[in-house]
């Protein structure tokens, strides 16, 4: 099969290259999944999980990239819940061969079924985006109805999810990011903009709860942005600086059978929007993956025609 592979740390993804590969076997409790659609987030390649296996031994040259969508091709022995021939999408481990390739060999419970009125690569954006949001608002954040949101990278592949899902739940939205960020934001949703460039962050005043993806500085002074038993949550390290009368809590994404359900439910039937910035083939992979100027929204790879 055809992937893209990454071996050397130190050149991150400019080190990509596109390799042939042997397909994956599927373990106990795996499918092989033949790939549509792949989403990739640039910030892999500083992950450790990247580089090296559980025991910090090195497995490169290692295929990245984690979310999917496409048919799955193959169970492994005792898979349950899926079948072949079935449309899933979902988040594959980190600590595995990822998603910029033909095929993936991935843990059943990490895929859902993927609607066949939803595209390949729609459900290629949602997972990692979507699954973030969903848990950082709701099971970190305990999002409730008339409680406000600051979220920051308001207009980026999460900032949107994070936007449109506060906004549902009944929240009111501030959304930052730079300037030229501004009118995405508020299409996604955001009720008012911080510029963070240009306006000062603590003119917010008190919120009850700061969505963090850039940490240092401006995570710092989120953190007293927070009203009493508010909750600062963050997917970039723990905090330096924690809320005077709350929670900070940092974590990373999990894959969630049901919560994925809810997300892709919530696209089609016109809740959600995604946000897609560019897409690129495979054979153009590397190329798009190393882009010489800034593209607003998510990058996906589509895998098959």
């Amino acid at each position: 099969m055809k992937a893209i592979v990454v071996t050397d740390q130190a050149a991150g993804k400019a080190g990509m290259t596109l390799v042939e590969r042997p397909e994956p076997p599927a373990a106990i409790n795996d499918v092989v999944v033949q790939i549509h659609a792949s989403g990739f987030v640039p910030t892999e390649m500083a992950w450790p999980s990247t580089w090296t296996d559980r025991v910090d031994r090195d497995r490169t040259p290692s295929i990245p990239g984690h979310e999917l969508a496409g048919v799955v091709t193959a169970l492994g022995y005792g898979t349950t819940g899926l079948s072949v021939g079935q449309r899933v999408f979902g988040l594959t481990d980190w600590h595995r061969d990822g998603t910029l390739a033909e095929y993936v060999a991935v843990e059943a419970r990490n895929l859902a079924p993927l609607p066949g009125d939803v595209d390949f690569t729609v459900g290629a954006s949602l997972p990692i985006s979507g699954l973030t949001a969903w848990q950082g608002l709701f099971e970190h954040g305990r999002l409730q109805a008339g409680r406000s949101v600051l979220a920051h990278g308001a207009a980026g592949a999460v900032g949107t999810m994070v936007t449109q899902l506060a906004r549902e739940a009944g929240a009111y939205v501030i959304g930052t990011g730079r300037a030229a960020d501004r009118q995405k934001a508020l299409d996604f949703g955001a009720q008012e903009f911080v510029d963070l460039d240009n306006d000062a962050l603590e003119d917010v005043g008190g919120v009850d709860l700061v969505f963090d993806v850039i940490g240092g500085d401006i995570q710092n002074r989120s953190a007293g942005l927070i009203r009493a038993g508010g909750t600062l949550v963050t997917v970039v390290g723990p905090p330096e600086a924690r809320p005077d009368d709350g929670l900070a809590i940092d974590f990373v994404v999990e894959s969630d059978r049901a919560q994925l359900s809810e997300i892709v439910q919530r696209v089609r039937d016109g809740r959600l929007r995604t946000n897609i910035g560019n897409i690129a083939t495979l054979d153009d992979a590397v190329a798009a993956l190393n882009p010489t100027e800034r593209i607003k929204g998510k990058t996906i790879i589509r895998v098959r025609p």
